[in-house]
């Protein structure tokens, strides 16, 4: 049985195919394109592989990673971290895509907990809507700053009667406030606001969409203090299919929640862990600060924290593991159909 490994890259993807021992067997370079998957599905079944490990299966290996699902290949997904991890580890500094490509197809030999890389499927279309939503979110967030940048100018004072643009009937006062002013920066400013008033109904329109497919999955996410029908959408999103997780504790690795250890002799401590999923871990820690402001079981359970000695810092980031652990268990007990 073989190991191979995918350095998928926007014009190739470089392979290769490793032994139970982690020597390289063979290695090769496909166009990554539709002609380019058939032939590295054609390759791959020379070498038969016990898993396939694609670095950025969620991007530029996408669609390398699906043609090879759909010829009933076993996939994973290797985290870029890792592979530059082992590299660094490595005698030879040298990097090129076949060196790449190996040390992801050891990677792939010797960590068995590596997660499937997601199907082609309604929660993948639901992730693409949080991900819009989200770039929707950053520019509209952009173009009030540059607008209250402007009204600061245009009208000073004006923060007293119109502190905010989160809303579309304060972008209409403010456009109110702009009405008559001939100067370049107001037209400027008017078309600005115009741009946002566009913004603000497709959020509106965009989160009723991700709130109707999301209510589709029938999960028990929002009977957890804190989680609503949007943060509900956004962790079906970002978890994908739940069973790509052995256990509670893989998945609070793979969302950052849970600490590493960082011990030494006497010394018995763990440290943050900055890896996984950022966007799952910001999801989390904003449901964490939920249950602390408003749910008395999850602020019982910081205050008992705080009195065992633990900093805020640590006490918040307990709470972080805990709900990463119900969450897995509510999903693991409900999980959602169609991946």
């Amino acid at each position: 049985m073989h190991f191979i490994g995918i350095d998928p890259h926007k014009d190739t993807l470089a392979a290769c195919a490793v032994d139970p021992h982690g020597r390289p067997v063979a290695q090769a370079s496909f166009p990554n394109d539709p002609a380019g998957y058939a032939d590295l599905v054609a390759w791959a079944l020379v070498y038969p592989p016990e898993r396939i490990g694609v670095e950025g299966a969620g991007s530029l290996g996408r669609q390398a990673t699906l043609a090879l699902r759909r010829a009933g290949l076993m996939v994973v997904e290797v985290p870029p971290q890792l592979t530059a991890q082992a590299r660094r580890r490595g005698r030879s500094q040298a990097k090129t895509d076949p060196i790449d490509a190996l040390v992801i197809a050891r990677i792939t030999l010797r960590d068995a907990n590596l997660p499937t890389v997601r199907g082609d499927g309604p929660l993948e279309a639901l992730r693409s809507l949080v991900d819009y939503r989200r770039e929707l979110l950053a520019e509209r967030t952009r173009l009030a700053n540059r607008l209250h940048a402007d009204l600061e100018q245009l009208r000073p004072g004006y923060q007293h009667r119109l502190p905010k643009l989160a809303h579309p009937a304060t972008v209409d006062r403010a456009r109110r406030l702009l009405a008559d002013d001939p100067r370049t920066r107001a037209q400027i400013a008017r078309q600005r606001l115009t741009r946002l008033r566009q913004l603000h109904t497709q959020i509106a329109e965009l989160t009723t969409q991700i709130i109707r497919l999301a209510e589709q999955f029938d999960t028990a996410l929002t009977q957890i203090c804190g989680i609503a029908a949007v943060a509900e959408a956004e962790l079906l999103a970002e978890v994908g299919d739940i069973s790509r997780y052995g256990t509670k504790a893989q998945f609070a690795m793979s969302n950052g929640t849970a600490p590493l250890p960082a011990s030494s002799g006497r010394t018995n401590r763990h440290r943050l862990n900055r890896g996984g999923n950022r966007q799952l871990n910001r999801i989390l820690h904003y449901i964490a600060l939920t249950q602390i402001s408003r749910d008395p079981q999850g602020r019982a359970y910081y205050q008992r924290k705080l009195a065992e000695g633990r900093t805020k810092s640590d006490a918040l980031r307990c709470l972080k593991r805990r709900i990463s652990d119900r969450v897995y268990q509510t999903l693991r007990h409900q999980p959602p159909a169609g991946c």
